[in-house]
């Protein structure tokens, strides 16, 4: 059986849209329970999504357990071995609060993917294979959360262009979420349970896709 971590923000929490923190996709609706389905018994699918997850930057209001670097290392060690693990972060570094350009939070995902490899926790030590999925664009009515995001709409429209340049300078998969998915109007920022189940689909044919070649347990 192959191991995939899905690592991300409330999008792979799967909060539903226009609502409370704790409002909650179920299982099977949430894009990893949509993965988890379309792979098949042969996978086990790890959800690691918190709400105001950051790739690497400590929030002074919400706390620096958002980062999502501090929390990366521990949680490699205590799922693996991990076949595959798929980052899909960004959203919440486009907060005012940050004042980060697309560029630099692409970096925040390329140290990331630093760490999953110097960690190398796939099977027998190996490096994990690594995907890094750029999340929909925010739309330009986010209602009641527009001060937090003051200009992050313009610029999550870059981030697709930046994270498939890092990805392929670190040499690994890409997959931009807003070619299948769009943020839902209720707030403008999250995922739809349609958007989670198109999302869910087209990562399994990307998962498939993959080269698998190296022996597992």
């Amino acid at each position: 059986m192959r191991t995939v971590l899905c690592f991300g923000d409330s999008n792979t929490y799967g909060q539903v849209p226009g609502s409370g923190p704790l409002d909650r996709f179920g299982p099977d609706a949430r894009w990893s329970g949509v993965l988890r389905q379309q792979l098949g018994s042969g996978w086990y699918v790890v959800e690691e999504g918190l709400s105001g997850r950051t790739t690497v930057r400590d929030d002074p209001i919400e706390g620096e357990h958002k980062n999502g670097r501090r929390y990366l290392k521990p949680c490699l060690q205590s799922h693996a071995p991990l076949d595959l693990v798929i980052i899909m972060l960004g959203t919440n570094d486009l907060k005012a609060r940050f004042n980060q350009p697309p560029s630099e939070v692409a970096m925040g995902i390329g140290c990331l993917v630093y760490d999953i490899k110097e960690l190398a926790s796939g099977p027998r030590g190996a490096v994990p294979e690594i995907m890094i999925v750029a999340p929909p664009p925010i739309l330009d009515d986010i209602r009641e959360w527009h001060s937090i995001f003051a200009g992050a709409s313009e610029k999550s429209h870059k981030l697709a262009l930046e994270f498939e340049i890092i990805a392929d300078s670190l040499e690994v998969h890409f997959f931009d979420a807003g070619t299948v998915a769009s943020c839902d109007p209720a707030d403008g920022f999250h995922l739809g349970a349609e958007a989670h189940r198109s999302l869910g689909i087209a990562l399994a044919q990307e998962v498939e896709a993959i080269g698998w070649t190296r022996e597992h347990g």
